[in-house]
């Protein structure tokens, strides 16, 4: 199995890659296996089951929402952000869908799109399935898919939920561990984007990949202006207020520059306004995932705002260190809060920044590494327990809080010489079996935690 830069940062919509960007994802996949087979306008009625976090946390993560988007063939990346909940109202108030954008069929979500609270699939917490009838109820096809974390959808003939992508391409440095990443980058001398480089060719040009990458960083940096720029309060029953446009105003207007702590106050700005246009449900980058995606952009505009000589050829360095990071944590752990807790996304994403940071400030490979482990050390343990199940509290507040601690995570590397005793696998282990020993109640459920120690919000 082979892992992309790109399988890791893709860009897509708001509220949740696991419970958002996944759902759509598979709902369109399904249409169009009906449209390959000829069958589409065969179907007469659909019904959609979504199971476990999925049917626990769904309604506040918009997974019914991106359900109907996705049956309506519309993919994360491209659909418009801005009409959505006007068309997925019309849709209610009409009782039709159009399939595939083609074929249309009455469909009522009341009846045919079901949230299951308490009952789960087997293979992953982030289980679907969609069944389609013709006009005599006749089943013509039945599916089940996973949304494994970070958008990656995976159905039920996948060999376990933690097959990514079927990707067999032969790799010049194959890596599944931080030791192995090591191995390579000494044995070649090579840094660890440079690594990541070499891997990325099999799939396509480095001119390809370096204007992927930064439309990858323009979209993050449009997620950050729309999010200074749009007042008012987040969807949602928590009437949680946008912060980030008065904390913009107050900076901006901030002519003392002695402040020690000043660069703090923006990386705290950068991830607020990221993870509050994600919980709007706006565009978005996962990275890895939605609910953790204001760590990397804060800590990579950072970079771009306070690193002397930062350029375009540091911000592709920075993605495909944090990238290299980000396959271990898929390979060997997991990015889904469903899974593993919140540990998994603010975690994953925490020590993906810290290395792609010590990278770009002159970090050697054992120093980002160290930055690395150092990111998820003290992450580890940390449940998702969202309250009213929307990404709001206390996900907005943890992106700042990680993305400082990324950024101290790298000075601390910095000063060392790599030489540390708790390796980057190590902790990637013990975070995966952390999750493990985690109870059920505090994996994206809303059921333990904040989500029900703070219910007056």
């Amino acid at each position: 199995m082979a892992l992309s830069a790109l399988d890791l940062f893709s860009i897509g919509i708001g509220p949740s890659s696991s419970h958002t960007v996944g759902p759509m994802r598979a709902a369109r996949r399904f249409v169009a296996g009906l449209a390959e087979t000829g069958r589409l306008t065969d179907v007469d009625r659909l019904f959609v089951q979504l199971f476990g976090s999925l049917g626990a946390t769904g309604h506040g993560h918009g997974s019914p929402k991106a359900v109907i988007l996705g049956l309506e063939g519309e993919d994360p990346e491209t659909v418009d952000t801005g009409g959505a909940d006007r068309r997925v109202l019309r849709i209610k108030q009409d009782r039709r869908l159009t399939l595939a954008g083609s074929h249309a069929i009455g469909f009522d979500p009341d009846e045919d799109l079901i949230m299951h609270r308490r009952k789960s699939l087997p293979a992953h917490p982030n289980g679907m399935t969609f069944a389609a009838y013709d006009a005599a109820g006749e089943t013509i096809v039945e599916r089940t898919y996973y949304s494994v974390g970070g958008g990656f959808v995976v159905d039920e003939q996948a060999a376990g939920a933690d097959r990514i992508v079927e990707d067999e391409t032969p790799l010049p440095y194959p890596f599944t561990t931080g030791e192995r990443l090591l191995e390579i980058c000494e044995r070649e001398g090579l840094s660890i984007a440079e690594v990541m480089l070499a891997n990325e060719l099999s799939w396509r040009t480095e001119e390809e990949l370096r204007a992927e990458l930064l439309k990858i960083w323009a979209v993050m940096r449009e997620c950050v202006a729309n999010g200074c720029a749009q007042e008012g309060v987040l969807p949602g029953g928590l009437k949680v207020n946008r912060r980030a446009p008065r904390l913009f105003a107050e900076l901006s207007a901030q002519t003392d520059e002695s402040d020690p702590l000043r660069a703090m106050d923006w990386v705290n700005l950068f991830a607020l306004a990221v993870n509050e246009e994600n919980a709007s449900g706006g565009r978005i980058v996962t990275a890895p995932t939605n609910g953790a995606a204001g760590i990397i952009p804060a800590v990579l505009h950072y970079y771009d705002t306070f690193i002397p000589g930062a350029d375009e050829d540091g911000v592709i360095t920075f993605l495909l260190t944090a990238a290299a990071i980000g396959i271990l944590y898929k390979e060997n752990a997991s990015i889904s809060g469903a899974e593993v807790g919140c540990q998994g996304e603010v975690g994953s994403a925490c020590s993906m920044a810290a290395g792609a940071l010590c990278a770009v400030i002159g970090g050697t490979p054992r120093q980002v590494e160290n930055a690395a482990e150092i990111g998820m050390e003290h992450n580890l343990g940390l449940t998702c327990d969202p309250v009213g199940g929307l990404v709001q509290i206390p996900c907005i507040e943890r992106n700042a809080i990680a993305s400082v601690k990324a950024i101290n995570a790298a000075r601390m590397a910095r000063q060392g010489d790599g030489t540390h005793k708790v390796s980057l696998d190590k902790v990637i282990k013990t975070m995966r079996d952390t999750g493990r020993d985690m109870k059920v109640k505090y994996k994206e459920t809303s059921r333990g935690g904040l989500a029900v120690n703070v219910i007056e919000c």
